[in-house]
């Protein structure tokens, strides 16, 4: 399997700027004006909940020696202080968004490495969603991953405080086969039709505000985008409903708008030695609208508002 350690740079599609023309920087934060949609209008006439969300990605978690900036070892440390952070904080749920261990050459082995992490991850909150990332299912299938971790299904939505939340699974190729057990190149990376139908109607019968989780990227053409992306923005943009898409996969901060829609994209904790090199977050959303993200360590601050 190809290595997706590669940066190959932003590649950024749509027909509007990938940032935002909008932006402007408050109290260290950028902040983005809705542009399509009025946010405001949308929780005016859904009203929702204070609510507050940790955000974590791509751990990589392992028991094997450092390769090249990714420090598989030190994940268990790094995740230790961000659970500390989303206890002080009284989050109401984590999200996971994907790569949560890393590769093994057994099955055994792998799912030890699945067992580990997720024995830690478990003691953070007991209201947790996994995404699945590509080294989730390298070795494993996905039905061992997710029986691993208690979770039902890899695409699915729920409901929290008037919001609306999509988890996305872009771990299938291009055939339709989902990814297990090595049988994948990490650059085919797309949604089932099956999965784009369910999302079309799941989105459809939904008027609250969305916000969706994914880990293998919708905002970008290269590697580490998803190929039938294209597909999937539509049906997005089509809700008029969906506010952000907060993602994983390439390792870094990035932020588009496409559509209307907010791309954020978080760093990876696996990077670099030391707890001063990692990444997590808590997403804030609030009665009128406004949806804060506060980024320790290298994870930077975001702000939607409401209006400009």
């Amino acid at each position: 399997m190809a290595n997706d350690n590669e940066n190959h740079g932003s590649d950024c599609i749509g027909s509007v700027s990938c940032t935002e023309r909008r932006a402007f920087m408050r109290n260290g934060a950028l902040v983005l004006a809705a542009a399509s949609l009025s946010q405001g209008e949308l929780f005016a006439q859904n009203p929702v909940d204070a609510l507050r969300i940790g955000l974590i990605t791509d751990l990589h978690h392992a028991d094997k020696p450092a390769a090249g900036s990714r420090h598989y070892r030190e994940t268990l440390g790094k995740l230790e202080e961000a659970g500390q952070q989303f206890k002080q904080q009284s989050v109401d749920f984590v999200v996971e968004l994907g790569d949560l261990i890393d590769a093994a050459d057994s099955v055994d082995v792998e799912l030890k490495y699945l067992q580990t992490v997720n024995r830690e991850f478990s003691e953070v909150c007991g209201d947790r969603h996994y995404v699945l990332g590509n080294h989730c299912v390298d070795t494993l299938t996905k039905k061992e991953f997710l029986g691993e971790v208690g979770q039902g299904k890899s695409y699915y939505s729920f409901d929290r405080a008037g919001m609306h939340f999509v988890v996305l699974d872009s771990c299938f190729r291009s055939d339709g086969q989902p990814y297990g057990r090595k049988n994948f190149q990490w650059t085919d990376a797309n949604l089932s039709v099956d999965e784009l139908e369910w999302l079309k109607a799941d989105l459809n019968a939904n008027e609250k505000p969305v916000i969706v989780f994914a880990h293998q990227r919708l905002d970008v053409k290269n590697n580490h985008g998803v190929k039938n992306q294209a597909k999937v923005r539509s049906i997005l943009e089509a809700s008029q409903n969906v506010i952000a898409v907060f993602q994983g996969h390439s390792h870094k901060n990035d932020l588009h708008q496409i559509g209307g829609i907010h791309y954020c994209t978080l760093v990876a904790m696996v990077e670099g030695s030391g707890a001063e090199n990692s990444g997590y977050s808590v997403m804030e959303v609030d009665p009128a609208g406004t949806i804060r993200l506060t980024g320790f360590r290298k994870q930077q601050n975001r702000l939607w508002e409401p209006s400009a």
